[in-house]
């Protein structure tokens, strides 16, 4: 009996996470209510706040669920008994960019993320999360290149934080193309050299050695 509670309690908390994806993204997230999406779900705003204190809490929720299957990969490319931490790291772009060219369910929440998420007031706690996503992103970027050094995989003297950064605005950037240009580049299809190429340019610039810096 208890473990049919808790399939319940799972089945509607996901049934709540997929009615606000599709309501924020029809509707933006600033003109969507608790309400609406407790219409969409089928269920009580009651049900709602029992899984969720309020909209900000949902909306974080439907985000990291999209994430989740990067968590492995992001693990591997910090395991200093990785032998291929270079790899996990490009395979996580390759991942971003293909899937969310391909998984209508990514898409739709970078959708709206990216182009129907007001940051104002009431959505602070949103921003703030992804401010420290950004920043952890950034950190465990870091943290790659630096596990990808120590295997000989980049130059000993990479700027890791330039590096890294680059790699960040690389990714976000694509998937702002993406759903802005949607037709421009087949991202679905050429992830790959893309993120090649990329990682390419931190290998043999000079300008990302920390001597340049200098």
């Amino acid at each position: 009996m208890v473990r049919r509670t808790k399939e319940e309690a799972l089945e509607t908390r996901n049934r709540i996470l997929d009615a606000a994806e599709q309501v924020f993204f029809e509707k933006g997230v600033s003109r969507t209510s608790l309400a609406d999406i407790a219409q969409a779900a089928g269920v009580t705003r009651g049900a709602i706040y029992w899984h969720f204190a309020h909209k900000s809490e949902l909306f974080t929720a439907m985000f990291d669920r999209v994430l989740l299957p990067l968590d492995e990969l992001k693990a591997a490319s910090l395991d200093p008994n990785e032998a291929d931490p270079l790899g996990r790291l490009m395979e996580i772009c390759m991942v971003c960019l293909r899937d969310t060219a391909n998984d209508p369910r990514r898409r739709r929440v970078f959708d709206i993320l990216f182009l129907k998420c007001e940051l104002v007031e009431d959505m602070g706690p949103v921003m703030e999360r992804y401010q420290t996503n950004m920043r952890e992103g950034l950190a465990k970027i870091a943290g790659g290149l630096r596990n990808a050094i120590s295997k000989g995989q980049m130059p000993a003297d990479l700027d890791t934080k330039l590096a890294a950064a680059m790699v960040h605005a690389f990714v976000g950037g694509s998937l702002r193309d993406m759903l802005f240009l949607p037709d421009a580049t087949d991202f679905g299809a050429h992830a790959q050299r893309m993120v090649e190429a990329m990682f390419d340019a931190l290998r043999l610039s000079p300008a990302l050695r920390t001597s340049a810096a200098a």
